[in-house]
């Protein structure tokens, strides 16, 4: 084989075999080899045109790993390079190309290993990988290249007792799949609330099962408490935010417990009133109006006041400051919600008003998505005229 491409390009390998059949303007289809890498080392794939043509040169990894691409000319100039515009961490080069001889540096990012497909070919031949755009999962995608996104992300593995996880950024790794050995009812976390990510639960044939934005502030949970079946599954992440920031995935068993904890953060739900589940502060018994300053992040805090006869209750949280966005909720001592509230006119304040029975209320008060501070809690207490 002919020196070509510079002192990066030894151990060259020809994409198609031989000088001949690596010329890639002349080829019926593309030129493909499996690379294997060594952390530290490269795989350099070299090709040819005798004709000037439009080429796609692409890395993707059969594991977790995340190739690199470069590329360069004859005289072993790099002309190009690329990280992750394949989609799901892989490479993918296009450009336009004179006739000469060139080479393909393969490597893993930051020196790592890597088992790689490596894919040569002229644009308007078959694509090895979806591309950014098709890996984001966004609305032009097909159910084909859905599916191939999720056979293309990585192997999360089998969920047994413990979580399976990852932490990578949307726009490196968007899809991952993993498996169920048995019917199993399960929950799918995103935490990162700068990125803001997003979450859709994608069955082997890339159909939604369900989707998810802002569970808790700006981070996401689908809680699958039907039992899936036996299987393959793909779980598509997003980022509305910043698609470069790391988001901590967990697919987990689902917890009953533990999905109730979650409705109660988000006042959803009412906790029991004794606090034996959750802390719920005793207000007593509301004669006439009584306020209460109180620092709020996105998990609500619970309060119980008591009325001795029928009322009209008014109730606020109004930001100290102006900055905060808080939100309220009214249930009665059964769970029932009576009234709920989170802007209040033209204001980012909360108010609600709601007649109620003799008994004990439960109040709920946080702020909207990660916002926190402090939220004066006001309560009035108003009776019928006699």
């Amino acid at each position: 084989m002919p020196a070509a491409c510079g002192t990066q390009a030894q151990g060259a390998q020809w994409i198609g075999g031989d000088a001949d059949a690596s010329d890639i303007s002349t080829r019926d289809n593309y030129g493909e080899q499996t690379a294997s890498v060594a952390g530290g080392s490269t795989y350099v794939a070299m090709f040819a045109l005798s004709d000037a043509a439009s080429v796609r040169i692409e890395a993707a990894d059969r594991g977790n790993g995340d190739p690199t691409l470069s590329l360069l000319n004859a005289e072993g100039t790099e002309i190009g390079s690329d990280d992750d515009s394949g989609g799901n961490g892989a490479a993918r080069l296009e450009t336009e190309l004179e006739a000469g001889a060139y080479c393909a540096v393969v490597r893993g990012y930051n020196e790592t290993s890597l088992n790689a497909f490596v894919r040569i070919g002229r644009t308007e031949m078959e694509a090895l990988t979806p591309g950014a755009d098709a890996a984001s999962g966004n609305a032009d995608a097909t159910p084909d290249q859905v599916r191939q996104n999720c056979e293309n992300g990585p192997d999360l593995g089998v969920l047994g007792e413990a979580p399976l996880t990852q932490n990578s950024s949307a726009s490196q790794t968007p899809f991952a799949r993993f498996t169920l050995d048995a019917a199993k009812a399960i929950s799918i976390t995103a935490t990162n609330s700068e990125a803001d990510p997003t979450l859709t639960l994608l069955d082997a044939n890339g159909g939604m099962l369900a989707e998810n934005d802002d569970f808790s502030g700006l981070n996401s949970r689908i809680d699958q408490s039907t039992p899936l079946d036996a299987g393959s599954y793909c779980v598509n992440v997003g980022a509305i935010s910043d698609p470069a920031l790391p988001i901590a995935v967990e697919v987990s068993l689902y917890d009953e417990a533990a999905a109730l904890q979650a409705l109660y953060k988000l006042g959803e739900a009412a906790p029991p009133l004794d606090g034996t589940v959750v802390p719920v502060a005793d207000l007593g018994v509301l004669q006439n109006r009584l306020h209460r300053d109180v620092q709020l992040g996105s998990d609500a805090q619970w309060f119980k006041v008591t009325f001795e006869e029928p009322s009209l209750i008014l109730a606020e949280a109004n930001s100290v400051g102006g900055k905060g966005d808080p939100w309220m909720v009214l249930y009665d001592d059964l769970g029932r919600q009576i009234a709920l509230n989170d802007d209040n006119g033209s204001s980012t304040d909360a108010q609600i008003s709601a007649r109620v029975l003799a008994g004990t209320y439960m109040i709920g008060v946080k702020q909207v998505q990660d916002r926190s501070g402090f939220v004066r809690l006001l309560m009035e207490r108003f009776i019928a005229a006699e």
